[in-house]
């Protein structure tokens, strides 16, 4: 990284003298020899057995060894065959990437780099990535004595090995150190049960459909299938797209050493885009089939080229499950780690799909939040009123009306060509449409009248204590500066909480 160029730089331009013995019982011997009867020194590459001065037989070894790094140094191109020109030297040297901690930047790379220059007459390698170093959650050094040692051996065992190589990949951010808990190793097992359930749920609706064995298409970049009417479905274009994009950023991230985006990036698109919104509205597509189809329809076909491509993009740093996923949804001879990498592929990207699947999730996501706003049970099911202010909006919601039902739990949503009053219920009204809930179908009007004021009356008595507390010139003078920025964000919460009772309260009592 940028941050280590200077360091390096610096033991570049000044280097000096290198004192190459130790007093170790490890290392390589150094081959120098001291004649008894001239005192002169003999320098070879076997054992002499005489001194190449007087000929004489009463050498000594120099007792100490080289320096560990001294060795280490030549280790790029001693272990390929050098001084002889073998061919392994001319194949692997110079080699592309050097991973190493930035602790031994001096020690290793540096004398690396100059011993390949002076011997070879190229660097050892082209780039050098410099990893983090794993502490404990309090950004601790890892000590036996501090008893702070995280075992990879037991956390493999207790969160499985891809949780935990994917807790260090998305947390690998360059310049920081990692600042390891199995906080965040169960998390990210939860992801991985997260990708599991949904394999599941792909492979049971493929057998309680009916449908063939999946059979994939050659080369490994995939494209979405047209329906029966020679239309593509919203959901596939966007998914296919989303992909396309995400492939493009997945390599950009491996390019640049970024793991920590990558993992990222893995995350939000399996968890907040696959999961929660293809296959939830691919679950419509399936409930339609009710007959075994005699070939693989076109819905359950996108399905299984998107999953697979998402398997291969994250195999890098989630070896096993998406390994046995991937043999599990069709029928290979070879592993997962010998399939093509997926590419970006412009002919994917549909920015239409995208602006409208988006503005199908905002209507999705403002609909929960109004049910939310007004503690509708999450069970219960409710009719919405929707106004569209214009032609496209409304032909989005007609032509989706079934995946905004099923997911904001909807008995109907009902269209209306005629702007929306806020008398009798709650509105949301926003640039491009206007949703409304009647009040009396979402609640116990008088019941939760009587809990917004409840809880007007509790916020109000925190406030006041907050406004004696921030009021008194004393206590300011005295606290400590965090305790009084404490409360002062405090305040601001509280203030947001008790606008937002009073408005509710206002909406239903009107």
């Amino acid at each position: 990284p940028e941050r280590w160029v200077k360091v390096y730089e610096h033991w570049m331009t000044n280097i000096r003298d290198w004192c190459i013995s130790r007093q170790l019982w490890w290392g390589h011997r150094i081959p120098a020899w001291y004649c008894g009867a001239c005192s002169k020194t003999t320098v070879a590459r076997e054992d002499p057995a005489a001194c190449v001065y007087c000929k004489r037989e009463s050498l000594t070894q120099d007792p100490d060894v080289l320096d560990t790094w001294f060795s280490s140094a030549l280790w790029p191109f001693s272990t390929l065959g050098w001084p002889d020109q073998t061919r392994d030297l001319k194949v692997f040297y110079p080699t592309s990437l050097m991973i190493t901690g930035f602790d031994i930047l001096f020690f290793w790379v540096a004398r690396m780099m100059m011993m390949g220059l002076e011997f070879m007459g190229d660097v050892p390698f082209r780039e050098v990535y410099i990893h983090q170093l794993v502490r404990d959650a309090d950004k601790q050094k890892m000590s036996k004595t501090k008893g702070n040692v995280i075992d990879p051996l037991v956390v493999t065992e207790k969160y499985g090995t891809d949780a935990v190589r994917f807790t260090l990949a998305i947390m690998s951010s360059p310049g920081t150190d990692i600042a390891l808990s199995e906080d965040r190793m169960e998390g990210y097992r939860a992801f991985a049960n997260k990708i599991w359930n949904a394999a599941r749920f792909v492979f049971m609706s493929l057998e309680k459909a009916g449908a063939p064995a999946w059979v994939p298409p050659t080369g490994g970049n995939f494209v979405p299938v047209p329906d029966t009417d020679g239309k593509m479905a919203l959901e596939d274009r966007w998914i296919f797209s989303r992909l396309s994009q995400l492939a493009r950023d997945m390599a950009k991230a491996w390019d640049t050493y970024r793991y920590h985006e990558a993992a990222d990036l893995m995350y939000h698109f399996f968890w907040h885009e696959f999961c929660d919104w293809y296959l939830e509205i691919k679950k419509l597509s399936f409930e339609a089939i009710h007959e075994k189809p005699a070939a693989m329809p076109p819905a359950f076909e996108n399905l299984c080229r998107a999953f697979d491509v998402a398997l291969r993009l994250l195999h890098p740093m989630m070896p096993f499950i998406t390994e046995e996923l991937w043999q599990r949804l069709a029928s290979r001879d070879d592993s997962i780690a010998l399939a093509r990498f997926p590419k970006h592929d412009t002919s994917l990207l549909d920015d239409d799909a995208e602006r409208e699947m988006a503005l199908l999730q905002d209507i999705i996501v403002n609909i929960r939040n109004l049910r939310a706003e007004l503690k509708v049970e999450s069970k219960r099911k409710i009719p919405v009123e929707m106004y569209a202010a214009n032609g496209a909006v409304a032909q989005l919601s007609g032509a989706n009306r079934q995946a905004i039902e099923r997911l904001s739990n909807l008995s109907g949503l009902h269209l209306t060509s005629q702007p929306l009053q806020e008398a009798g219920g709650a509105l949301r009204a926003l640039p491009d449409y206007s949703l409304k809930i009647a009040l009396a179908n979402a609640v116990d009007l008088d019941a939760e009248r009587a809990r917004l004021r409840k809880e007007q009356q509790k916020l109000e008595q925190e406030l006041a204590t907050l406004a004696r507390q921030l009021n008194n010139e004393q206590f300011l003078a005295k606290a400590p500066a965090p305790v009084v920025a404490n409360l002062r964000a405090r305040r601001e919460e509280v203030t947001a909480q008790h606008e937002k009772v009073v408005e509710t309260l206002r909406k239903i009592s009107s």
